[in-house]
């Protein structure tokens, strides 16, 4: 029966047990990233609404079609920077999460999704409306760019690293790193990260959240600035701040919902399998392996990174290791992520593995406003090498 024929129902998730049963059913059938190389199960625990909830701003939307649960929707909304002329910020629309049960795919569910959600946004004064995706996922780019008028606005990398807990990296020892109160935090960030493309103006929300772990920042010991302390007094802006440094903050995602690899090639699953054997027979050779992620697992997740001065890869590199120490604690935590700008030099500094990260994270974008469609060039032709950097708030992972 075509669609046409079929009454198609789109409503807001109600979070009662009937609707959170057929929802979490929906994602379990549902693939998420390109099936012919590898794909993810999300479990979110009971709660899907899990990956916005903690939006300023959020909604869920269900499709149904015979009072079958076929699809949803997920949507938050926040204000960022944007750079735009004549106002250097806007409120923006994310969509996420969409998903429609296989057997009813291709009817145009998904497009009914998406442009309800847009309603949405528009009735609350929302700028922009954005998304992500891999930039394999033809299904998704197709509708998304060809159907409902998104523009490619940027690609970053997603860097993942495998979480190795027989093993803590041994810091630097001229290295300095030091954990940093919220307000010194939020302070730093205001002042260095402000202008970076869709920083969040409630980041003091973020850092105070329950899930943000902590923010560190990492300095050589020998600095010219031996006084530095990262440490506010009744004026901020006397805070001492030493020549070269770097920071970053961790949010731990797993506490909100889990991933399971779907699918993988069979060299990863042959390495995998043999590492474990090996590891057993022989535990005193600590032979690299790769981490079981058949089963449910939880996972880190860096952001706000950046740094000053000069011979800071190396400062970026000892936060990492911090961090990964700090996981290898945590263990149901098995990864590591971070997105960054395809451009930023911050990708070479970053420990990841290329079989697990994602090099091009499509993000496309769409004008919701006239005088937002007036300047939306400006965010989408602007040159790779002139590009600022890229602020990906860890409430929208």
């Amino acid at each position: 029966m075509g669609c046409e024929e079929e009454i198609l129902i789109i409503r807001s998730y109600d979070g009662q047990s009937a609707d959170r049963g057929r929802v979490e059913d929906l994602e379990r059938r549902c693939e998420v990233g390109p099936s012919e190389r590898v794909f993810l199960f999300t479990d979110t625990m009971g709660d899907p609404i899990c990956r916005i909830r903690n939006s300023p701003l959020y909604k869920m939307l269900v499709a149904e079609v015979d009072n079958q649960l076929v699809g949803v929707i997920q949507g938050s909304i926040k204000v960022v920077t944007v750079h735009q002329a004549p106002k250097d910020r806007a409120k923006v629309g994310y969509v996420l999460g969409l998903r429609v049960a296989p057997s009813f795919r291709r009817r145009g569910i998904g497009c009914s999704l998406v442009r309800r959600l847009e309603e949405w946004f528009v009735i609350n004064d929302v700028d922009y409306a954005y998304m992500a995706t891999e930039k394999d996922n033809e299904a998704s780019v197709k509708l998304f760019i060809n159907k409902l008028g998104y523009t490619n606005f940027r690609v970053p990398a997603i860097l993942v690293n495998p979480v190795k807990h027989y093993r803590s990296y041994h810091l630097p020892s001229n290295i300095q790193i030091a954990r940093l109160k919220v307000d010194v935090a939020e302070f730093l960030y205001r002042k260095f990260m402000a202008s970076t493309e869709f920083f969040p103006h409630d980041i003091d929300h973020v850092l105070k959240h329950k899930l943000s772990l902590g923010t560190w920042v990492a300095y050589y010991k020998d600095d010219d600035v031996s006084s530095a302390k990262f440490e506010t007094n009744s004026s901020k802006s006397e805070i001492t701040i030493p020549k070269s440094w770097a920071m970053l903050s961790v949010w731990n995602s797993g506490e909100v919902f889990k991933l399971r690899l779907g699918k993988a090639p069979l060299s990863c699953l042959i390495y995998t399998e043999s590492s474990k054997v090996i590891d057993k027979i022989f535990p005193c050779l600590k032979l690299p392996s790769i981490p079981d992620f058949y089963e449910p697992f939880g996972f880190y997740f860096m952001y706000g990174v950046h740094r000053e001065g000069t011979g800071t890869g190396k400062l970026v590199r000892a936060l990492c290791q911090y961090v990964h120490n700090m996981a290898a604690a945590a263990r149901d935590c098995k990864v590591i992520v971070t997105e960054i700008g395809g451009e930023d030099s911050l990708r070479e500094e970053i420990p990841h593995w290329k079989l697990l990260s994602c090099p091009e994270d499509l993000w496309c974008i769409k004008a919701l406003k006239k005088e937002a469609r007036n300047s939306l060039h400006e965010l989408t032709k602007t040159p790779p090498t002139t590009r600022p950097a890229l602020f990906v708030d860890p409430r929208e992972v």
